[in-house]
């Protein structure tokens, strides 16, 4: 059974082709038997972020291509070291002598699998896209010895960030026997100042119990050359990046500068968001913790004005957290966000209903989401839109509460951080490169880094999510007056 990985320069195919090895691609392994390959149209941007679509058809008994159950199978694959260095040698994984997973059934993850984007699907539609599964693999590209690993974490707080420094530092040491692992001071900076600490199991030992990052953050600062530059006089053969969407679109170039100088070095991003709004992956880690701090504020929010006659409190969050927070408080009168446009006065309006509910309650709970209201700020209209070092837009005086960004992660956030860290340090250890990790329907897989980049995640409107929302709150959908 093979599976062979196949792109080219051209942007249409007009036939099913069979495929050969091509080098934008690591060498063929055991999948599939008896297939022709037809690889999915994709644009020029497609193929600068390492996004790679495989379109897979099944052959009968007379060499044609069939319609069976494996037509319009897509492996959106990721890029491997072997794609530029072909000659790597191959090493046994040392998890086959691990006292750990002496006892695992199947210690490595098979070249079979993959996992569907789309779970739910109907009768007869193609297969669609798949990713490949996240875990150990049987061969790993590096000796142990010779690791020479760093972490780097940028952009904004969010809990779990220390959780998963020290789960790759002890993935490391403890599973692959990695001693040389540097953490890179300040983000992307922190390359250029040559600012860095070792790090050690024993260093960071506790620092999953304490909010933001030991390695401190920043954001922008990246000169990619000037990076590569660095990781190349380190002598740096494994770099794990910790960011949000500006991080990931910086290290998918520092990937495409290592591949073009030919390095033997794997770069693996962990997706980071605190309003979970990445797209692809289930749900960004420190989401759970955010929410489940959130309601700490709404909890006090509503204390106060429950406890004053006519009391209007106000809990200023982001996005998902604040849908997710207000459904899960029940507290709340209203939650504003910006994807759901809102008008202040007239019949329908916010005021009207906040009239309501005073007169009805005495009291009022309004969550505001992160960007909601801007038409109604002083200087916003016509205003030119500013944005941070990190190319994210600055918004005028409704900001989240940032009071969930310091906290330490919670149970569920740190299991997940430790999923998140393994799978990075396998996928890294097996050669695979310029990709990201995440849970696509609740199993880990490895995600080209330019798909989770290429949109971000909002709320939609017509999801039954909302729905329930407005059922819980039973506040209106505030439509503009005229529509």
């Amino acid at each position: 059974m093979d599976l062979s990985l196949a792109s080219s320069s051209n942007s249409h195919f007009s036939r099913i082709q069979t495929s050969t090895f091509s080098p934008r691609f690591h060498k063929p392994l055991p999948f599939f038997t008896n297939f022709t390959y037809k690889p999915k149209t994709y644009s020029r941007k497609s193929l600068i972020t390492g996004y790679y679509p495989i379109r897979a058809q099944s052959l009968n008994q007379n060499n044609t291509p069939s319609d069976d159950d494996d037509d319009g199978f897509v492996l959106e694959d990721v890029p491997h070291l072997t794609n530029y260095l072909p000659d790597l040698p191959t090493y046994p994984n040392p998890l086959e002598s691990s006292q750990a997973y002496a006892i695992v059934k199947n210690t490595f993850v098979s070249p079979e699998d993959v996992l569907a984007y789309q779970i739910v699907v109907q009768k007869g539609s193609p297969r669609g896209v798949h990713f490949r599964r996240a875990g150990p693999r049987e061969k790993v590209y590096f000796k142990p010895e010779e690791v020479r690993a760093c972490i780097v974490t940028c952009g904004g707080l969010c809990p779990g960030i220390n959780t998963v420094i020290r789960e790759i530092v002890c993935g490391l040491n403890i599973m692959y026997g990695v001693n040389n692992i540097l953490g890179i001071e300040g983000g992307y900076r922190g390359f250029y100042s040559r600012n860095t600490m070792e790090l050690s199991p024993k260093i960071v030992n506790d620092i999953h119990k304490r909010g933001g990052t030991i390695l401190q953050t920043s954001r922008g600062g990246q000169d990619t050359n000037k990076i590569v530059d660095n990781i190349q006089d380190r002598g740096i053969n494994q770099v794990y990046i910790i960011g949000g969407d500006g991080t990931q679109k910086g290290a998918a170039a520092i990937y495409k500068e290592v591949e073009k100088r030919r390095l033997h070095v794997a770069v693996a991003g962990i997706p980071k968001t605190i309003d979970n709004d990445i797209a692809v992956i289930d749900k960004s880690f420190g989401f759970d913790t955010a929410v489940e701090e959130a309601q700490r504020a709404i909890n006090a929010a509503h204390v106060e004005v429950e406890s004053v006659e006519n009391g209007v409190g106000i809990v200023k969050l982001m996005g998902f957290i604040a849908m997710f927070a207000t459904l899960a408080s029940r507290d709340v009168d209203c939650c504003l966000i910006p994807e759901s446009p809102f008008y202040l006065e007239g019949q329908g309006g916010l005021f009207e209903f906040v009239q309501q509910r005073l007169k009805e309650n005495g009291h009022v709970v309004i969550v505001l989401a992160e960007g909601a209201g801007q038409d109604y700020l002083s200087g916003s209209v016509n205003a030119p839109e500013e944005k941070d070092a990190s190319g994210n837009r600055l918004l005028l005086d409704i900001d989240p509460t940032y009071m969930i960004r310091a906290v330490p992660s919670n149970a569920s956030d740190n299991i997940y951080c430790t999923l998140l860290a393994q799978s990075a340090i396998h996928g890294a250890m097996a050669g695979y490169t310029g990709f990201t990790v995440g849970p696509v329907n609740s199993r880990h897989a490895y995600i080209p880094i330019g798909r989770v980049t290429e949109a971000t995640n909002v709320v939609k409107l017509t999801d039954r999510m909302w729905a329930r929302l407005l059922a819980s709150t039973n506040q209106p959908t505030f439509l503009n007056k005229h529509e």
